[in-house]
């Protein structure tokens, strides 16, 4: 007797198409755009639990401050790379119908004396509104976009940006907040530096901060005539330490294991997917890394061997960054020396991380969990 054959339907099942993605809806979005000195970077996210998703971005190296230094003035040829970026932006903020959002710019349209014919030009071309905010509010939300990498061991945080025409420094105090709140403490600095006395929250203390107006391009710049490349170095990291004189400095007898440094930029990123041997940069694996101060020595070390010829062909630095790999170094370096530690946080994250969670979090679309 021949065997049943299996019902049609049970041995081959008919293949069901997978729903299609939800398109978000463009009341659910938000958008933050930073102008730097050397960037122009935008997010476009959707609120996802306490964090976003991102559902779209865009990063290009537009060089806005190039010549700033030397003549006070944004260049006709910054100006208009810089326009056709923000058009690009423009265009995707249409696309996504974006309802929420800010577009800020930062230390070059701060320092040029024609930033206002700038922002009016931008408006002209691409219908965007720009808004150069101050460094006080640029550290701020530099610090907030930081709060998910903040250890709940960490007593003293020092977060760093190092951006294209400044570097921002901040210092918290976090001793006085139970362990288990202390990144949310961070996240909570999003209305200002100065909790109002007698908030629950008020015991994270911004013990100091400050914006030094050199970062990566604008300290190239200063020694641009130097052509020995250690010598340069050398004078780079030298002359960003004596700016930093005004800023409150580390006890060193402190215990370190209390203390954390977070740093957040460009180089730090660089620095940390050459040390992991990355030929194609992978966020997952960088953000959050941590690395001792002798791996970032041995990075440095590897850049100077390496020279101008070499920096610029290797792939773990890239195209954009290997003309200013040596001045975020030397930046970098310097913190280092004048705030010892062992180990460095890094983050791939910034400005714009900080202002869509500022932006979330004032709206209350955020949920109030850990991270």
């Amino acid at each position: 007797m021949a065997p049943k054959r299996p019902s049609r339907a049970g041995a081959f099942p008919v293949p069901v198409e997978p729903p299609a993605p939800k398109k978000p809806d463009p009341a659910e979005l938000y958008a933050a755009l930073d102008l730097g000195t050397n960037s122009c970077r935008m997010l476009i996210a959707q609120p996802k639990g306490n964090q976003f998703h991102v559902v779209d971005s865009f990063s290009k190296s537009v060089q806005l401050g190039l010549g700033l230094e030397a003549s006070g003035r944004l260049s006709r040829a910054s100006m208009a790379r810089t326009v056709q970026a923000l058009r690009i932006c423009q265009k995707k903020l249409r696309k996504h119908q974006v309802r929420h959002m800010r577009l800020v710019a930062t230390e070059a349209c701060r320092r040029a004396t024609n930033a206002p014919e700038f922002i009016r030009y931008v408006e002209r071309e691409t219908g965007l509104t720009l808004e150069i905010i101050q460094p006080e509010e640029e550290a701020r939300l530099a610090v907030i976009s930081c709060a998910p990498l903040v250890s709940t061991k960490t007593e003293q945080l020092l977060v760093v940006d190092i951006g294209g025409g400044s570097t921002e420094l901040v210092w918290i105090d976090l001793t006085r907040v139970p362990r288990v709140e202390r990144p949310k403490a961070i996240m909570r600095l999003h209305s200002g530096f100065t909790p109002v006395d007698g908030s629950p929250f008020a015991s994270a203390r911004v013990v100091d901060w400050i914006s030094v107006p050199l970062g990566v391009a604008t300290l190239r710049e200063q020694f641009d005539d130097v052509e020995n490349d250690a010598a340069r170095f050398a004078l780079m990291s030298w002359f960003f330490e004596e700016n930093l004189s005004d800023f409150s400095p580390y006890d060193r007898e402190q215990k370190r294991e209390g203390f954390q440094i977070i740093g957040t930029s460009g180089t730090v990123t660089t620095v940390a997917a050459s040390h992991l041997g990355l030929k194609r940069y992978d966020r997952n694996r960088v953000d959050g890394l941590r690395m001792t101060s002798d791996q970032i020595d041995k990075v440095i070390r590897d850049y100077l061997m390496l020279g101008p010829e070499g920096r610029r062909s290797d792939p773990r630095i890239g195209r954009d960054r290997h003309a200013l790999i040596m001045s975020g170094s030397a930046i970098l370096q310097a913190l280092l020396r004048v705030w010892p530690t062992d180990r460095l946080s890094v983050a791939d994250r910034g400005l714009r991380e900080g202002l869509l969670y500022a932006q979330m979090s004032a709206d209350g679309v955020l949920e109030d969990g850990p991270f």
